[in-house]
């Protein structure tokens, strides 16, 4: 279902549909990042997008969306909390997301990448307690390269799951996303040593 609706948003409306699914996620878009990131991979094996700019207007959506919710925390402060505690459902993740900044510093921008809804309310917190823009720009912007670049491998080459695939990828996490990001790559890497040698003869 998700997949036919993003497949048309993208066919419609090119690379620029890549961009404003992901930074729609910090408004609640109800898909997955993960679906909208292999789905951008999948369009390239398609031949629809080309594989650069679809990676880096992907990229350019993840990282936006969540810097929003940065700002929003360190422009608004407290209140912009207030309001996302007001929701039933996104209280519990708040509570895990601050769980995550206690423990884990400035590397819990890192690990909420793992898990969804958290990784879009932790830039909220770190916001509003006052993470200089560089740090932040350091952990999460790093950490969204390989993430994304990880998701989008693993979309080109086994597009055809994408919705099965997310649901792997979200339950065990960077395990299981590089686990598919080095068969991709390997595969890659073969296909490119056999045009290779077919050249060659």
């Amino acid at each position: 279902m998700y997949l036919d609706f993003l497949l048309g948003g993208i066919e419609q409306y090119g690379y620029a549909a890549l961009f404003f699914f992901l930074w729609l996620g910090i408004v609640g878009l109800p898909i997955p990042d993960e679906v909208i990131v292999m789905s951008g991979g999948f369009v390239t094996s398609l031949g629809i997008l080309k594989p650069l700019p679809a990676f880096a207007l992907t990229y350019a959506g993840v990282i936006s969306g969540l810097t929003i919710g940065y700002c929003i925390g360190r422009i608004i402060g407290p209140p912009a909390l207030h309001y996302l505690m007001r929701k039933r459902k996104t209280a519990k993740y708040i509570e895990k997301a601050h769980h995550f900044i206690d423990r884990y510093g400035a590397f819990s921008l890192v690990i909420s990448y793992l898990f969804p809804v958290i990784r879009h309310i932790v830039p909220y917190i770190v916001g509003v307690n006052r993470m200089s823009f560089f740090r932040y720009a350091l952990f999460s912007y790093s950490t969204g390269f390989i993430w994304t670049l990880a998701l989008f491998m693993v979309g080109k080459y086994f597009g055809h799951s994408i919705e099965l695939v997310s649901q792997y990828v979200t339950r065990f996490g960077w395990i299981f996303g590089f686990v598919c990001l080095i068969i991709a790559l390997s595969i890659f890497i073969v296909r490119k040593m056999k045009k290779a040698g077919g050249q060659a003869v």
